[in-house]
């Protein structure tokens, strides 16, 4: 590292685990990447595993760590409660944990929760929530945050109002992995292509009101009738979720539409949105989570950030 580290971010999910080292500025100096989530990681120890990593990208022994994910669940390191919304983003800040008994000074950022006739719960989007606020200065709008659990959040005035979780990601990998079209899909997986004409067939067929339901059996019927091939198989299966998923985001919320994704997940939805005459901004995640972790390190720590 030629800079002088300020700060440690990570991102540390069920099954992945992301770290970067910024200098005062929120520029990466190093990062890395691994499987290291949290079933691993409890069983190995968080403290170690972090400290690990730490130690690999020659982080110092003072360096302040900030972390969201599920580290901050029941199931991970230590609970960081949840923040109710509606939401100031600064409240986010101020719910962050310290993490006891160790050398280093680590904090866990809180996750969003709302409560009543729509339960519902995030926990790491909003820190990609945070940083996408920011890189755009929004004070209005939605933000749609594509992923295994896809998150639509009212933003007004500043604030979280309200959101939306949809299974998209998780029920494409069970349908394509565990259910009868795997038989269609086979390998084909990630083959899933915004350009296949399946994909656009099925997004203008779910948003035009039909039910999904109704419309995954014929992967496998186009499989055995019309000789339909895996990619095609991926990419009407992807295109029936996710086309879903925006006819029913576009019921419940109006005005323009912060897509946070990253490649093909940015390609599929940036697709979606324009089939279904959404107009929208697009924010890197990766871009997201790292301003969002670096702004709550600010906030935390002050003294050592870009005004110091």
């Amino acid at each position: 590292m030629t800079s002088t580290p300020c700060y440690a971010l990570s991102d540390w999910g069920t099954s992945r685990f992301r770290l970067w080292i910024v200098d005062n500025e929120g520029r990466v100096l190093a990062e890395k990447r691994s499987d290291d989530g949290l079933d691993t990681s409890r069983s190995r120890g968080f403290a170690l595993t972090l400290e690990g990593h730490l130690a690999g990208l020659g982080a110092p022994a003072g360096l302040p760590v900030i972390i969201c994910g599920m580290a901050g669940s029941r199931q991970g390191w230590i609970e960081a409660n949840y923040v109710p919304v509606p939401a100031d983003l600064s409240a986010i800040l101020s719910g962050a944990v310290k993490i006891q008994g160790i050398d280093r000074d680590v904090r866990i950022i809180p996750g969003l929760a709302q409560s009543g006739t729509s339960p519902n719960v995030m926990r790491g989007e909003e820190t990609q929530l945070l940083g996408a606020i920011l890189d755009r200065n929004l004070s209005n709008g939605i933000i749609a945050m594509p992923g295994t659990h896809s998150k639509w959040v009212e933003l007004e005035h500043g604030r979280a109002k309200s959101f939306s979780t949809y299974l998209t990601g998780e029920l494409y990998a069970l349908l394509a992995s565990q259910s009868i079209l795997r038989h269609s899909i086979g390998d084909a997986a990630a083959s899933a292509s915004p350009d296949h004409p399946q994909f656009t067939a099925a997004l203008e067929l779910m948003l035009s009101g039909e039910r999904m339901l109704g419309e995954l059996f014929g992967i496998r019927a186009a499989m055995l009738l019309d000789n339909l091939q895996p990619e095609g198989a991926a990419s009407r299966l992807s295109g029936l979720l996710i086309g879903a998923e925006v006819a029913a985001a576009k019921v419940k919320l109006s005005g323009k539409v912060t897509l946070v994704a990253s490649d093909a997940m940015a390609a599929l939805y940036g697709k979606a949105l324009r089939v279904a005459g959404l107009e929208f901004d697009l924010v890197d995640a990766d871009e997201a989570v790292r301003k969002g972790l670096f702004v709550a390190a600010c906030g935390i720590w002050p003294a050592r950030g870009p005004s110091a």
